[in-house]
């Protein structure tokens, strides 16, 4: 299930916005749905995963303002939600149903999201190549101008 991995980001995602209303920083009033999404997945995998320290360290890793949860705790959590999927197909189905829900208002609210190895971007993108440069949003190796032809030298 890919919804398993998005699902780790918003769990962490709301213990970040948690711990910055709790050092009191006002939600703006277009996040309220989004919010109210949140709290319901986190509130899913809270009763899930109870006291699961992989979620513990998830909240911690939150609290402390980390941009993003630890690849380690990222796979734990991510291992503790796959498991739970594979036990329970009524979670797995409520899971999906948050994440899509999520996912759904998220958009609403002008956010963007991409799926496994994508890239989002919520606003305009110029990539441009000028005078006999190459330009992309990701590239691999790239030789530029003209290599000499093979010849007997070179074999």
């Amino acid at each position: 299930m890919t919804g398993v991995e998005i699902a780790v980001g918003y769990v962490f995602a709301w213990a970040v916005r948690k711990a910055r209303r709790v050092a009191g920083r006002a939600d703006a009033e277009v996040d309220r749905t989004l919010d109210a999404g949140m709290d319901r997945l986190h509130d899913l995998v809270g009763r899930k995963l109870g006291e699961d320290p992989a979620l513990r360290k998830l909240t911690e890793e939150a609290d402390a303002g980390l941009a993003e949860p630890s690849e380690r705790t990222r796979r734990r959590v991510q291992d503790s939600l796959e498991e739970a999927v594979e036990q329970d197909p009524g979670f797995a189905r409520a899971l999906e149903r948050a994440v899509e829900e999520l996912r759904a208002a998220d958009r609403a609210a002008g956010g963007v999201s991409a799926g496994d190895a994508g890239t989002a971007v919520g606003g305009n993108v110029d990539i441009r190549a000028d005078h006999g440069s190459a330009a992309a949003w990701t590239m691999g190796d790239v030789t530029l101008g003209n290599p000499p032809q093979p010849g007997p030298q070179q074999a």
